[in-house]
């Protein structure tokens, strides 16, 4: 079986360190997912065109995501 890869390659999510950027790519989300592993956490937002993750801890995740009008899955 073949399965075609999304216009502009294979899925490779794209990490991203700054929050202000994190917060201008959340105009583009599609959705938001927070992986929690203990006091350190992922956030991830699914655009059209990719998957971008933001390590930061859990109470900076909780604030990142707070009054977000998009959809937030918890891990």
């Amino acid at each position: 079986m073949f399965i075609s890869a999304p216009r502009g390659g294979a899925y490779v999510p794209k990490e991203i360190t700054d929050k202000e950027q994190f917060t201008k790519l959340l105009a583009d989300a599609t959705e938001v997912r927070v992986a929690r592993q203990g006091d350190s956490a992922k956030v991830k937002l699914r655009t059209r065109d990719a998957l971008y993750t933001l390590r930061t801890t859990s109470e900076e995740a909780d604030a990142l995501v707070k009054g977000i009008k998009k959809p937030v899955v918890e891990f």
